[in-house]
């Protein structure tokens, strides 16, 4: 026992604490940028941050992967937030999301990723990339009214909302934002080369947010008229447990929204978590597989204490992640550590939290955006061809035009359509001979011939013209449905009607007379 505590101490210190702290860098303005986009109080995402290394990182199975407050998120929980009217109702709809998660590992559903089209998926986290975008914008011109983003992506664009908010968008464009957004997109874009792998000394995030703060610093004495104001940075309270909203619980049953919404956000976190997981898996150099079903337990009971506590709804995350790997990271250590600096962070330093320019999170979660929807990822969906690429698009459109859940929804009736189309393709070969002048046909049916077959099968049948010989071979067929065995049987007993001569091979007769 002592030799585990030992052995475990030296890789904390040696590994753990310094990935955990890289983490932390990473996270912070994070977990800040991403509540600032869901239209959520800042204090929210830090909490989520917190709780995802804390709560989840001491219960989930994998030892690299870390969970806060995830982009692909952002637009749900924000449209959440809006419909519901109130972040405390809000609240109950995180917690309804984890009971939901808690209850697929339970039941052991954490294959359901596996059940989702891959580009479903994809068109949905580049709608999301294309959402996160627009809205941050206003942000990084230096808009600083949180309602220029009230409604829907097409809302945005309806006469009266175009006139009056870009009416109002004109007066409140600040030069300095501007220049700090500009200079946080220059350093993300040149870390992103290949180049500029070794000149990473702290986390580009990081990077970016201390310049901001330095950039502004600079204007208030250099340059006043350029200096921001005090709703254009970070607004933390100097004690965060005091403002913290907790959910109105007399309000669960007061409306069908808070389940839907949480039920929604429940599946999307599940989907975002078992990918992260899945990739996270793959960087792992010890090939350590993440049960998947514990994860699922672990993110539920991370997000009914984020909707308990006040919190954004959290996930795991790649990119934070990658960052532990990156950084060393060998046990969940390096996870719960992370939300260790979160959690002092947050008691300690405030007050220079509140210096962060809304600006250069906005830069951030531009790049994080522009990362989820990349055309590069348009290309490669369409040279998959148009059953990859058409599920894509249209998911991308309908969660535009509407909502994430009809987008997700037309996606995947889409993707069925595809699939069952490409299974009305004849499980069965024809091949036409003539023996002593007679025409002979065989129809060989091939692995599996389902009830997707019957339409096709029918009208091969009905073509076998008069006065020939027909065999049905089914020998070789590993599964051959019912209604398939149906059709042969009827046609098996009319046969002789059109005289044809009929043999069938490995294939039962079943009985028709009473189907009725």
């Amino acid at each position: 026992m002592k030799r585990a505590i030992k052995y475990y101490r030296i890789i904390w210190l040696k590994h753990d604490l310094p990935a955990g702290l890289s983490v932390f860098l990473v996270a912070l303005p994070l977990c800040l940028g991403i509540a600032l986009a869901s239209g959520a109080p800042l204090y929210a995402g830090l909490l989520s941050g917190i709780i995802g290394g804390l709560v989840v990182g001491l219960i989930s199975g994998s030892q690299l992967a870390v969970s806060g407050p995830g982009a692909g998120l952002t637009t749900l929980v924000a449209a959440s937030i809006i419909s519901l009217g109130d972040f405390k109702i809000f609240l109950l709809a995180v917690m309804v999301a984890g009971l939901f998660q808690l209850l697929l590992g339970l039941l052991k559903f954490g294959a359901i990723a596996n059940y989702f089209p891959s580009s479903v998926i994809k068109g949905m986290l580049a709608a999301i990339g294309i959402i996160l975008i627009s809205k941050q914008i206003p942000l990084a011109l230096g808009y600083d009214q949180p309602d220029f983003w009230s409604s829907g992506f097409l809302n945005l664009f309806s006469s009266e909302h175009l006139l009056s908010r870009f009416y109002n968008f004109n007066h409140h464009l600040t030069r300095g934002a501007i220049l700090i957004t500009v200079i946080s997109l220059l350093i993300l874009i040149l870390f992103q080369q290949p180049f500029a792998k070794k000149l990473k000394v702290i986390p580009v995030p990081l990077l970016v947010v201390i310049i901001g703060i330095i950039t502004n610093i600079i204007f208030s004495y250099v340059a006043s008229n350029y200096s921001l104001k005090q709703t254009q940075l970070v607004n933390i309270p100097s004690n965060i447990f005091e403002s913290i909203t907790f959910p109105d619980f007399s309000k669960l049953f007061s409306t069908v929204e808070i389940w839907k919404n949480g039920l929604m956000i429940g599946l999307l976190a599940t989907l975002e978590s078992l990918l992260c997981i899945e990739a996270i898996d793959k960087l792992d150099r010890r090939n350590r597989i993440t049960p998947v079903n514990r994860e699922l337990i672990a993110q539920g009971i991370g997000n009914m204490a984020c909707g308990l506590l006040g919190a954004i709804p959290i996930t795991a995350v790649v990119v934070r992640g990658s960052a532990n790997v990156d950084a060393g990271g060998r046990t969940k250590l390096s996870a719960i550590t992370h939300g260790l600096f979160l959690l002092l962070a947050v008691l300690l330093v405030p007050f220079l939290l509140n210096k962060i320019p809304y600006a250069s999170l906005a830069a951030i979660l531009l790049i994080t955006g522009y990362n989820l929807t990349k055309p590069k990822l348009f290309r490669n969906m369409w040279s998959l061809g148009w059953r990859q690429f058409i599920p894509f698009v249209l998911t991308i459109l309908v969660i535009l035009l509407t909502d994430l859940l009809i987008g997700v929804s037309i996606g995947l009736l889409i993707s069925v359509y595809f699939i069952i189309q490409n299974n009305f393709k004849a499980e069965y070969k024809i091949t036409k001979t003539i023996q002593e002048g007679i025409e002979t046909y065989c129809i060989k049916l091939n692995n599996n011939v389902t009830f997707l077959n019957k339409v096709k099968l029918r009208k091969a049948l009905d073509e076998v013209p008069e006065y020939s010989v027909l065999t049905i071979d089914g020998s070789e067929c590993d599964f051959i449905d019912y209604d398939i065995l149906e059709i042969i049987s009827e046609y098996h007993n009319k046969a002789h009607i059109k005289y044809i001569e009929l043999h069938l091979i490995g294939i039962e007769h079943v009985n028709v007379t009473a189907v009725h």
